[in-house]
């Protein structure tokens, strides 16, 4: 655990895809009651600046562009299980950096953009590019930023390519990868600081930790629950009586959090156990 964590860990949004649903719900909700409002929320920097300043979160509640209620489904289904097992694995620190990373450097990107444009031509073509900005940024790249970390996580994950081909992710990343790749040569400047943005934050992010992420179907079988009669015991920090779990990195035993699950790890050299949150992102105690 860094020392960031160990600082700001708490204020971290927990069940941050069920947010992220939500959001998605209500912007598909005004897309079908009123879909002109939405030019009122999206991403443009000109009219942010200009102080329009609830568009800095309100973009995120505009959806990705599909008419199909059954997609949409499909969709919000697939983007919260994704978003609930990274979490889970990851930590709800490491989790939500992870997003808000991303939201930033594309809010980053956008203004960039305008700047650029204000330079090169004034405020005119600042605006009208802020408004080009509005139609191509937006939470779509991010999505599959999201899409590319479950898959560097979980790369024997399996997928049923168009509901009947099953394919691991690990395949399905390297599809997306050149369908990205194929947006970014053929896409405009909007299209590739967009995108590059999503890319950059998933590159960072994969170098920063991909020692660390990669689990197994194996791994992920250890955490079904199980019975350690043998668990060391502790005394719980909220009542006083004693425990069987405990958590070597952030102290939580089954007191603490009752729907928690807590392992030992077996490539730690010796007893230490850690709650599902910190089980596959702590650094392994090695004696020697």
């Amino acid at each position: 655990m860094s020392e960031f964590e160990k600082r700001f860990g708490r204020y971290a949004l927990r069940n941050l895809p069920l947010i992220m649903i939500i959001c998605y719900a209500v912007g598909y909700a005004i897309r079908y009651i009123n879909p002109d409002f939405l030019m009122y929320l999206n991403l443009d920097p000109y009219k942010i600046i200009h102080g329009q300043i609830w568009r800095i979160v309100t973009w995120l509640l505009v959806p990705p562009n599909d008419n199909n209620i059954f997609w949409v489904i499909i969709m919000l289904f697939c983007y919260y299980s994704i978003g609930v097992s990274l979490e889970r694995t990851w930590g709800t620190y490491k989790y939500n950096v992870y997003i808000f990373s991303g939201i930033g450097l594309t809010l980053i990107g956008a203004f960039l953009t305008m700047g650029i444009a204000y330079i090169a031509g004034g405020g005119l073509v600042a605006a009208v590019y802020s408004q080009m900005v509005a139609a191509v940024f937006s939470t779509y790249y991010i999505n599959m930023s999201i899409l590319l970390a479950f898959a560097m996580t979980f790369p024997d994950a399996m997928f049923l390519f168009m509901f009947f081909i099953p394919v691991k992710a690990k395949w399905m990343a390297i599809l997306y990868l050149v369908i990205l790749a194929i947006q970014f040569v053929t896409g405009g400047l909007f299209v590739k600081v967009a995108l590059g943005m999503a890319l950059l934050n998933f590159a960072i992010f994969y170098f920063r930790n991909r020692r660390g992420l990669g689990v197994r179907p194996v791994q992920m079988r250890r955490r079904q629950p199980v019975r350690t009669p043998t668990a060391g015991r502790d005394l719980s920090r909220s009542s006083g009586r004693v425990t069987r779990h405990k958590c070597a990195i952030c102290g939580r035993t089954e007191e603490d959090a009752p729907d928690m699950q807590f392992r030992f790890c077996t490539k730690c050299e010796g007893n230490y156990e850690y709650c599902e949150e910190h089980l596959y992102t702590h650094t392994h105690v090695r004696m020697s």
